[in-house]
């Protein structure tokens, strides 16, 4: 099953320089934390985490 869910996360002619990024953030309302994941190119990475 987990071969499949892998198969499709990946598209047809998308480079392997991709990762899953995720970062908790607070809600400015409620004071909550909520989840923020992302589908990257690698290169961006520090620029993901560096936002607020």
């Amino acid at each position: 099953m987990a071969k499949k869910v892998v198969a499709t996360l990946r598209k047809a002619g998308d480079n392997k320089n991709t990762v899953k990024c995720i970062r908790m953030v607070r809600s400015e309302r409620s004071g909550s934390y909520a989840f923020q994941e992302e589908m990257i190119p690698t290169e961006e990475v520090k620029n993901f985490f560096a936002k607020k």
